[in-house]
């Protein structure tokens, strides 16, 4: 994939991210609503455009964003994926710091 391909999908990635994040801002679901989880998927397609953005942006990969990125969507599929104890698997991506 070229530099100008990569930023084509960079640019479409900016606009998803904006619809995504608009559609969880104006979710106004607390912890324990019926529209929580609804929310939460929300936050995740939005953590996962940006792993999308740290992958693909022109350049070596920033690894500090790649372990943010990675910590939040594990963190967040967490709790659609329980038994994986997902969570437990970000404990080792800051263990080399």
């Amino acid at each position: 994939m070229n530099k100008e391909q990569k930023l084509k999908i960079l640019d479409t990635s900016w606009k998803l991210h904006s619809q995504v994040e608009t559609s969880y801002l104006n979710n106004p679901a607390k912890i324990g609503d019926m529209e929580w989880l609804e929310k939460q998927r929300m936050l995740l397609a939005d953590m996962a455009l940006h792993l999308l953005q740290t992958a693909i942006r022109p350049g070596d990969i920033e690894s500090d964003r790649l372990r943010d990125n990675m910590n939040a969507i594990l963190t967040l599929a967490d709790q659609f994926l329980p038994s994986a104890d997902l969570k437990k698997a970000t404990e080792k991506l800051y263990d080399s710091l």
